[in-house]
Order: C-alpha cells, then structure tokens, then sequence
C-alpha cells in the first residue's frame, strides 16, 4: 500500500473535532478536485510502499487510540481490509476519510464521506483527460447510501460558492430515496472551501447560516486555523 505520511496532530474537522489521532495518508486517488489540499497524495503522488504490518508497528509507536485512514482516497487498495481488521484486534477507533465512489467492506467506527460536486472537477485545458475521468467517478450515491447503512458516517461537503447549496440541497434529496430514515440531517456537515484563514473567514459566514436553516452542521477546518496548510497536521 502506497504511504505518503504517517503523523500524529490533532482531528481538525468533524464529529472528532479536537481528538489526537495518528493519521495514515494513502497516496494515489481516482479522483482529481482542482482545490484538493494534498496534491501529493493526488496530483502528485508521493510516497512508499509499506505492508500491513509495517502500517500497524508504525501507528502502534504513537500510543494512540484514534487512528484516521485518508488520502488520496484509501478505499482504492485492498490491503484496507487486513490493515482495518489489525485495527480492530489492537482495539483502535478506525475513522476512514473518503469521497464515496468506491466500496470495501472495512472495519471502521467512522466512515468519513465527502461526496464532490459538480465545481469541483479540474479546470484549464491542459487538465481535460483528467477532468473527464473526474466527471465520470465523482457521482455515486448508491454506493454512498451503501456506506451510511453500513456505518456510522458523517456527509461533508466542500462548499466554494453559494451556487453549490442547491446542489446539496438536491443531493441530499437524492440520498433520502437510498436512506430515507437513516440520514441525520445533522451528520450532514458543510465545510467552507480554502486553504488559509483568510480564504475560509471569507466564507464562514454564509456557510453557517446555509447550515442553520437546513438542520446541518457547520464544520470548520481547525487545521487550517491551529498549524496552517502545512503536512503533518
């Protein structure tokens, strides 16, 4: 399984908002968002190849109960499913952050989704391949529903522009006819799109407001605001 970081910080988004968690950051994605925050586990995908055992022995040095399975997207390698199940024996809280668009039946306390709207597929001509790929795999709510009946599961969407809570609305919507008593309006989380304080102070406020007339849950990115875009946090 391809590794781009192996770190212990501080859970900045979500319902684990302020638990310290070691972090296992897959590399290599099926996806490509023109804003994705860790181009070097997408764009760019950096890292070595470890076994499950050697994941484990690493997570185990930190002496800590939380562990966050991410990316990338992690739910494209099968070596998921022994690395969970390790997970699992040794008694961790396994949260697995995904997009949604590919399904393994994994151990996990916390299946972490962030479903991608249409803005977010890449954007300039040298990025058309990519952009179509993106447009083909970035919509499947079937498997998403899958995950929420499966798991317990937090909905995060990355919110750019007002346009986009039409599209939440309407995603949503499309959700319920999959779940339609199993999907807790405050599990659905909008999360302000940006990488410095700045970018997200400048969308905080209509984000929030968006939430508290829908019933859903404003969910900053603490990360940003306590370390800064930086790796290893």
């Amino acid at each position: 399984m391809k590794i781009a970081e192996i770190y212990k910080s501080i859970q900045g988004e979500g319902l684990h908002t302020g638990k310290h968690s070691v972090f296992v950051r897959a590399s290599g994605c099926n996806l490509r968002c023109w804003f994705c925050d860790t181009p070097y586990a997408s764009w760019q995908p950096e890292g070595c190849d470890y076994t499950v055992d050697e994941i484990a022995a690493e997570i185990e040095e930190w002496d800590c109960q939380h562990v966050v399975l991410t990316g990338g997207e992690p739910m494209l390698f099968s070596e998921l499913l022994p690395l969970t199940e390790t997970l699992r024996a040794s008694g961790k809280h396994i949260t697995i952050e995904t997009a949604g668009t590919l399904y393994l039946p994994v151990e996990c306390d916390l299946m972490s989704i962030s479903p991608k709207l249409a803005g977010s597929a890449p954007r300039g001509e040298e990025h058309t391949r990519w952009r179509r790929r993106h447009e083909r795999q970035r919509d499947r709510p079937e498997i998403i529903a899958q995950l929420i009946a499966e798991y317990d599961y937090q909905l995060k969407f990355v919110v750019d522009e007002p346009a986009d809570l039409a599209e939440i609305k309407a995603y949503v919507s499309r959700l319920k006819q999959f779940n339609p008593e199993q999907l807790n309006p405050e599990r659905i989380m909008l999360m302000p799109q940006g990488n410095s304080p700045e970018e997200l102070a400048a969308r905080n406020d209509w984000v929030q407001k968006a939430c508290e007339e829908q019933g859903w849950t404003f969910c900053p990115r603490l990360q940003i605001e306590w370390f800064g875009p930086v790796r290893g946090t």
